[in-house]
């Protein structure tokens, strides 16, 4: 700025508080302002007496509030409150009130405290400047402090203090010191305030109890687009997508135009119902409304097309944001991993981290769940080291979710360790490591631990007994599964499809043929598909073609179009020796356009997954792995092993119509594990389809002939095959 007399008389005074090259704000605004026309430096005689007519005429009040409310910067605030203190006009409560809602939009909460502390008589206005100061910037805590002090000195609150006090309340949340405020509104004659009844809706909603917010906003005489966007935003947040929805549509009837923070709360309601189709229709409104690079829209939108499987999507608009927030990233991260994205989940996980991104727990469940898909053993102990340093390692949610990792990627002894570190077991905890012991067959460790559950005081809920039978299924165990199934309601367990089927299941597998379908035909529930599919499953084993073609047709009327029930009855007619009725089944397939499963196996080897598919030559050490194939083959035959050539059908994939049974998935990955690991290495291999039998016996023998452990998860359950026995006691 250009020298000046006036720049020259009134600088000296700031000399002491101010580096000389900092030019005072008000000093910097003196040519955007319009001064008196007085043809003299009237700053200089600003304190003079000599001058009142200048006193007289001069609006301190317009010129302060101009210069405060163009301030950008806290140095400008600090700039113009020294010279009120200067000339002695900081008791002038308008400014005052300017200067501390200016510091609060400027962020420096802790500066408007100062100058608030500081003002001797405090009138509403400027207790409203504070209050919301702290409701802005959710300091609810202070806020709410703030307005009991107002009470104590008997200032009376307007309508611009109670929303935000309301706000503080919800956001604590402090129901019993809202419902004092919502009080306090009817005493003070606010009941037809819209804006502080706004404030009174959205409080109950936030506080969970939105059968009280709908009161208040069925008393409203007037309804503005805050009134219908407190209610939807109270029944989505509160598990209630559907009356969201509908609150939605009514608002929409009668004129009244949403905002974006209504179209967040639809966006969240179709998400939560998972239908992407009328969600889309919000998101061409949201386009219509120029509104798409809305943060929090792109975050509704993000999580929507995530959960309801549409990643691709997901990350497009993941992808707009320069800093994706801590939601943001979790809601691509979950999206990956409860969409069969394990990997790149676990990738978005890696990336985020290495960004020094504070996680949640949320971020460590979902990134936890990834590992327990992608199957490495590997990756879930670099995901337990991880966890172990952070702050989630007390984290009840997230041990639960680890033991189900390592149950998952074949180490349950890891899952037991997980669950004896875990210091505040409850009811999830607890159900995992049952869970995790059914998976792998050891349904004596399973009941074991279901008795310390009891005496520990955790009663069990439906996933315990879920994970219950599954482990008595898994080891034969029919009395005891019997009796539990019929103790749920001992509990209040309603029991549920999952139940049934897997107690049809254990009859079945045992031979209780009869006694299964009795118990179908008993059900309280109308059987469904995993019922029928149980006992045709249990007919093929046993060959009872009569009650498996009855099976069979029941699946048929339900899923007409399921491979998989087609395969089974093929496979009962195949082990009954009923060729003539396997080719129908073949011919009813290709009639009906149905395909088979090709089967696969994955082995993990220093970290990395491989794949292979039957007579698969296509590996760069393709020509090892056969010569290793051919020289275990030789050894099995060797050692007395004979194929059963009946089972060869198994599945009706391509994997089974192999000329040769030594080709399947699984001995191509067991050759290469062979091959690519030191003598003991336990092998890991995943297998998207059931064990067939040949490759079940083989296994075993070869865990004998190599001196390894090889563990095996099929489509069912986890196989440890060690010293030619193999932890199912061949009953899968």
């Amino acid at each position: 700025m250009a020298s000046s007399p006036l720049l020259t008389r009134i600088s000296h005074p700031f000399s002491s508080l101010y580096p000389t090259k900092i030019t005072p704000f008000y000093l910097a605004t003196e040519q955007s302002f319009k001064f008196p026309s007085t043809p003299f430096n009237f700053v200089k005689h600003l304190s003079s007496n000599d001058n009142p007519t200048i006193f007289h005429n001069f609006n301190f009040d317009s010129f302060y509030a101009n210069l405060i409310d163009n301030s950008s910067h806290k140095i400008n605030i600090t700039q113009v409150h020294a010279k009120l203190l200067l000339l002695g006009i900081q008791q002038n409560g308008f400014l005052v009130s300017k200067l501390v809602n200016a510091a609060v939009n400027l962020g420096e909460i802790s500066y408007a405290r100062k100058v608030f502390d500081k003002f001797p008589d405090p009138d509403v206005f400027l207790w409203n400047a504070i209050i919301r100061g702290y409701s802005k910037y959710n300091l609810f805590a202070s806020a709410v402090e703030m307005y009991s002090r107002m009470q104590v000195l008997w200032v009376s609150p307007d309508g611009y203090t109670l929303p935000h006090v309301l706000k503080a309340c919800g956001g604590i949340p402090s129901f019993r010191m809202g419902q004092q405020v919502h009080g306090q509104i009817f005493r003070l004659g606010f009941e037809k305030d819209v804006f502080v009844q706004n404030g009174v809706v959205a409080f109950y909603a936030k506080c969970g109890k939105i059968a009280s917010a709908k009161v208040v906003f069925d008393r409203l005489e007037i309804r503005n687009v805050v009134s219908w966007t407190s209610m939807i935003s109270g029944y989505a947040q509160n598990g209630q997508p559907i009356e969201a929805l509908r609150f939605f549509d009514e608002m929409r009837s009668t004129g009244v135009m949403p905002d974006w923070i209504a179209l967040v709360s639809v966006i969240r309601a179709h998400t939560d119902v998972e239908d992407l189709e009328h969600g889309k229709s919000i998101h061409s409104c949201v386009i219509k409304m120029g509104l798409e690079l809305e943060p929090d829209l792109l975050i509704a939108l993000t999580a929507m097309y995530a959960k309801c499987g549409q990643v691709m999507v997901a990350r497009s608009f993941f992808n707009l944001v320069k800093v994706p927030n801590l939601i943001l990233w979790n809601a691509m991260i979950s999206g990956y991993a409860k969409n069969g994205y394990a990997e790149e989940a676990v990738k978005l996980f890696r990336d985020m981290i290495s960004h020094n991104i504070k996680t949640d727990s949320i971020t460590a469940r979902s990134a936890v769940l990834a590992c327990a898909q992608v199957g490495s053993f590997d990756l879930a102990r670099w995901m337990d080291n991880y966890i172990s340093k952070s702050e989630h390692k007390d984290d009840v949610f997230v041990n639960s979710a680890l033991i189900d990792m390592f149950a998952k990627c074949g180490n349950v002894d890891m899952s037991r360790m997980v669950f004896n570190r875990t210091l505040d077991k409850d009811v999830v905890v607890w159900s995992s490591m049952i869970v995790g012991y059914g998976l792998h067959g050891r349904g004596r460790e399973a009941l074991d631990l279901y008795q310390l559950m009891k005496q520990s005081g955790v009663s069990p809920n439906a996933v315990t007994f879920l994970g219950l039978l599954t482990a008595c299924n898994h080891s034969g165990l029919v009395e005891d599964g019997w009796q539990l199934f019929h103790c749920m309601k001992d509990y209040g367990i309603e029991p549920r499809h999952q139940h049934y089927s897997c107690l049809v299941d254990l009859l079945g597998r045992s031979g209780y043929l009869d006694q299964a379908y009795d118990f179908i035909m008993n059900m309280p529930i109308e059987p469904g598909v995993s019922v029928w599919g149980a006992l045709l499953s249990a007919c093929k084993i046993h060959r009872h073609v009569t009650l498996g073609e009855y099976a069979a047709e029941w699946l048929f009327s339900l899923e007409s179009y399921n491979t998989g029930h087609y395969v089974q009855l093929s496979n009962l007619y195949a082990s009954a020796r009923m060729w003539d009725r396997v080719a129908k089944i073949r011919v009813l397939m290709r009639e009906k356009g149905l395909s088979k499963d090709l089967g696969y196996s994955l082995i993990e080897i220093n970290g990395k997954l491989e794949a292979f598919r039957v007579g698969d030559k296509s590996h760069p050490r393709s020509k090892e792995i056969f010569e290793e194939l051919e020289s275990l083959e030789r050894r099995l035959k060797q050692a007395g092993f004979v194929p059963d050539r009946n089972s060869s059908l198994h599945d009706l994939n391509e994997e089974e119509m192999e000329e040769t049974l030594c080709n399947h998935s699984e001995r191509l990955a067991i050759a290469f594990g062979l091959i690519s690991t030191a003598q003991g290495t336990t092998l890991r291999i995943t297998k998207n389809l059931r064990a067939c039998i040949n490759c079940h016996s083989a296994t075993k023998l070869i865990s004998k002939l190599v001196n390894r452990e090889i563990i095996v998860r099929d489509a069912n359950r986890f196989h440890h095959f060690k010293d030619g026995v193999c932890s199912c006691g061949d009953y899968w």
